[in-house]
């Protein structure tokens, strides 16, 4: 029996679903229940009817799921797909900023540990973050972990102070400038598509910025036919799955997530069978990380 096959023999099996990252390997995007970037994902897992989800992303990812889901099992395919940046804060300076800050509010990109989001008071996507922090009545924004997308959504809220950690992304932190610029001029008549997670250089040069599921909708509502992409390479399956007739560059060091490209389909089929990799978290840890998350939920509609 193949592979894909026997997957869907064990979903029906054990009531399982899949969720992927469009990061992932294509060949996982293809097994996939639920494909998106973060905010969607966030979305769908509340209120999932299958008794088990299989989360094809990195841990924090997997955290999310089961602090929204925790009566359900989540298995990750590869436990030891983690993300660098997750884990780029703390929770001893979130308390000195609020002791050095009145009217503080703590906004945690969703790209971090169910321990950073205890201490933080509302959850933030790239594809949110804006809209989001433009609603909060605080004044004063301490903006966790990515420094990147904090200067980004700074830039279109001048009438709030932000306060700056020094976290990043390691794949969108080393897109290059002289790369784009050698992409750009292979391609005169690409537009530049950004993730926020991207260095200020990189932005300022793109012709739109925006999350994941941003250039993927954009790539289709352009008048433009060709793209240099400037975000993880996974993201090359969707693109050209539903824009077959464009196309879409990256640079010649291509942006690739190592972590997110150790999820396989018999990784995925592994765990189906033997139900290894649970992931689980402490109640309380559960619980007080849930508040941060549903408050993005809830202020996001």
């Amino acid at each position: 029996m193949l592979i894909k096959e026997e997957i869907e023999r064990l979903k029906k099996e054990k009531d399982a679903v899949i969720m992927a990252h469009y990061y992932v390997r294509p060949e996982v995007q293809e097994l996939a229940d639920y494909i998106g970037d973060s905010f969607y994902l966030s979305k769908a897992a509340v209120g999932l009817d299958a008794k088990v989800i299989v989360f094809c992303g990195v841990s924090f990812m997997g955290e999310s799921t089961k602090v929204l889901n925790p009566e359900k099992t989540v298995l990750m395919p590869d436990p030891c797909a983690d993300c660098a940046m997750a884990h780029m804060a703390d929770a001893e300076t979130i308390r000195r900023m609020r002791e050095m800050y009145d009217d503080l509010a703590v906004v945690c990109y969703v790209n971090s540990t169910a321990e950073l989001k205890r201490h933080s008071d509302v959850c933030v996507t790239s594809a949110n973050a804006v809209q989001i922090v433009r609603k909060l009545p605080n004044k004063n924004i301490f903006f966790i972990p990515d420094r990147n997308l904090a200067h980004y959504a700074a830039q279109q809220i001048p009438e709030k102070h932000f306060i700056f950690n020094e976290g990043f992304c390691p794949v969108h932190e080393h897109v290059r400038v002289d790369e784009i610029r050698a992409a750009k001029a292979a391609h005169p008549e690409a537009e530049i598509l950004a993730h926020p997670e991207c260095p200020g250089e990189i932005l300022a040069m793109s012709d739109y910025i925006g999350s994941t599921s941003g250039i993927i909708q954009y790539a289709g509502e352009s008048s433009a036919q060709e793209f240099i992409i400037s975000t993880e390479n996974g993201v090359r399956y969707e693109l050209e799955n539903r824009y077959p007739d464009k196309k879409f560059y990256f640079t010649v060091t291509e942006p690739v997530c190592k972590d997110m490209k150790l999820i396989t389909p018999e990784k995925v089929l592994h765990v189906l069978k033997t139900g290894e990799n649970e992931l689980k978290l402490d109640d309380e840890i559960c619980e007080e990380s849930r508040q941060p998350l549903m408050r993005m939920l809830e202020l996001a509609r």
